[in-house]
């Protein structure tokens, strides 16, 4: 999809949005009993959010993600040696082994593959790790845009899984807002060849289940949880937030299960802040085809030159 092609369609699904709202529409009850929230009380979500960490945050209480074991002089998690403690309680051993793993690939000072740099659509919840999203509320639907590949969700609003679901990367999505929330349940999450939740390699089988919790905090709340987030990670500064916005803050809670790779439930948080870029700018991956080891290996530190077809597609 071209950038214009893409920045039309981010009109028409706004102005879509807009025009049925104001005529006071609320979600269609569907094969659920959960009464439809009215369009007046529904929160808005709408804009472009940034939290500038590339990992999880850690629940404040209970069992967490896994924490990475490569550090940087300060103390703070190192984006260039991602490095899964195996020793996580959470861990199933045969999980704990593939983290072990993937970890020693990453100390030694290589890459390991992963869904973002061999560039293909990423699983819930690995794809909490993109810096931007922006959230587009419909009656019936949420589409949630990620910068990363012109990546996105859509969320069936009021809906019940599938008796049978099809296993796809995203998986099937459903949700239903509770007051000020809105609570998203995906199951169905496709097992592919780069199966992970998170950039360490922490794999996950087909009983997977994520529900995300979106709800807008208080300005002080969010600023102190990505404080607390950067004590952890290190701050990308191009996704900084806005320094002139005091508003609310975007908190997603997500809790993860699954009975085939983790010992318990556990939950992370992702908070936003309004973003400091005015545009959607997107990040559009493409295979490092000079620098590959291992067969299957990424290198990501090296230049590459743009790929190009032998001859035109059309």
């Amino acid at each position: 999809m071209t950038f214009l092609r893409r920045k039309l369609l981010l009109a028409v699904t706004l102005a879509t949005t807009a025009a049925t709202l104001s005529l006071g529409q609320a979600p269609a009850q569907v094969g659920d009993t959960r009464a439809a929230q009215s369009a007046t009380s529904i929160p808005d979500f709408s804009g472009l959010w940034t939290h500038a960490a590339l990992g999880f945050e850690s629940p404040i209480s209970g069992p967490g993600p896994v924490r990475n074991l490569g550090r940087t002089p300060s103390g703070q998690s190192n984006f260039n040696q991602l490095i899964g403690d195996p020793a996580s309680p959470i861990l199933q051993p045969w999980a704990a082994e593939m983290v072990k793993k993937l970890g020693e690939i990453s100390l030694a000072g290589k890459a390991f593959p992963d869904p973002d740099n061999q560039c293909l659509l990423n699983p819930v919840p690995y794809i909490f790790w993109n810096f931007e999203i922006q959230i587009l509320q419909q009656p019936d639907k949420v589409t949630i845009l990620y910068p990363h590949d012109q990546d996105h969700r859509q969320v069936r609003l009021n809906q019940s899984h599938p008796a049978k679901v099809t296993p796809t990367i995203h998986g099937d999505s459903v949700g239903h807002y509770e007051g000020d929330t809105l609570v998203v349940d995906t199951v169905g999450i496709k097992v592919g060849k780069y199966a992970m939740v998170d950039r360490f390699g922490t794999p996950y089988t087909q009983a997977l289940h994520v529900v995300e919790r979106y709800r807008l905090i208080d300005y002080d709340a969010a600023k102190e949880a990505q404080t607390r987030a950067h004590k952890e990670w290190p701050r990308v500064p191009s996704y900084a937030p806005d320094p002139d916005y005091r508003g609310k803050g975007l908190q997603l809670e997500f809790t993860v299960e699954d009975s085939g790779a983790f010992t318990t439930p556990w939950k992370a948080t992702i908070t936003y802040l309004r973003s400091g870029n005015k545009e959607w700018y997107e990040r559009v991956c493409a295979e490092n085809i000079q620098h590959y080891y291992a067969d299957t290996q990424y290198y990501s530190d090296k230049d590459a030159r743009i790929p190009t077809a032998e001859k035109p597609d059309f």
